[in-house]
């Protein structure tokens, strides 16, 4: 079986409910307004479903003019894209140790967020001024290993609001191993958007991205910097907002390292922006 692309998915609130493509462009900031909205407590300090699951029922929607959000029992609320204001007000936001910028989207889609998630908070969308760049330290990393794959990969990749990379790949084979372990368990098997991946590859053997340093998809070279080390998201149903014990057990039980519970990889990319879609061929490259 060849290998190639499954499925595209973008989440323009972090920590919400995502968005499936068929096609998208791809820049090196990532999917189309991937994580480009963050919801924030009286604080300022950014939330996710880690402590407020019910950011998964919250679901976005876009078109050429706004950013829709809908939820159970609200009425659903329209945000333009375009800010009225040409130069917003910087608001400063820390995505864990990484510092960038937000603006205030105002006090409508606030009490609207307030009201559904019982807390006050606001929603900041990513400010033109900002500069996040994704780790250093793991895209040169990468770079002292493959220069001889892609010789000329940039070592700046610079993104919203994601956790730490543009890029989430998965591995549908390695969801497949995992949920044939959890019924092997009496557990009921799980769908891949509790591991909220960007790219969904098929056609690798299960966990075989551990040994990739990469992959192309046309013009475009990904680079697999990091293993996504996984946090208890994945216990919440993204369909109820409800918790449980597993797949994280179970996940655990197999996939522990140093670096810890493993499930997925960390990206950046290198090309000119293109279209990535569905069925699109996946060139690997091993780590020899």
């Amino acid at each position: 079986m060849s290998i190639s692309v499954l499925s595209l998915h973008s989440y323009p609130v972090k920590s919400c409910a995502g968005l499936a493509h068929e096609t998208a462009p791809i820049t090196a900031a990532g999917m189309p307004f991937d994580r480009n909205w963050v919801i924030v407590d009286q604080h300022g300090i950014f939330m996710t479903q880690r402590s407020y699951a019910r950011m998964a029922l919250i679901q976005p929607g876009l078109d050429a003019d706004c950013l829709s959000l809908s939820a159970p029992g609200m009425p659903a609320i329209a945000i333009p894209l375009r800010s009225t204001d040409p130069v917003p007000t910087q608001v400063p936001v820390r995505i864990w140790s990484s510092d960038t910028l937000g603006y205030d989207e105002g006090d409508s889609p606030a009490q609207w967020l307030s009201q559904f998630l019982n807390l006050p908070c606001r929603l900041l969308r990513v400010h033109p001024q900002a500069t996040r760049i994704a780790s250093k330290k793991h895209v040169d990393a990468w770079l002292g290993k493959h220069k001889h794959w892609e010789p000329d990969f940039p070592a700046r990749h610079q993104f919203a609001f994601a956790d730490g990379f543009p890029f989430l790949v998965a591995n549908q084979a390695s969801l497949d191993e995992l949920n044939q372990q959890l019924q092997e368990k009496g557990q009921a098997p799980v769908p891949m958007n509790r591991f909220r991946p960007n790219i969904v590859v098929q056609g690798l053997a299960p966990f075989e991205e551990d040994y990739l340093g990469g992959m192309r998809i046309g013009s475009l070279a990904f680079a697999f910097v990091k293993a996504c080390a996984r946090c208890p998201i994945p216990n919440i149903d993204q369909a109820t907002a409800l918790s449980a014990a597993e797949p994280g057990l179970t996940l655990a039980a197999h996939r522990s390292f140093e670096e810890g519970v493993l499930f997925g990889v960390n990206a950046v990319v290198a090309g000119p922006s293109s279209q990535l879609s569905t069925g699109d061929y996946v060139e690997p490259e091993f780590d020899l």
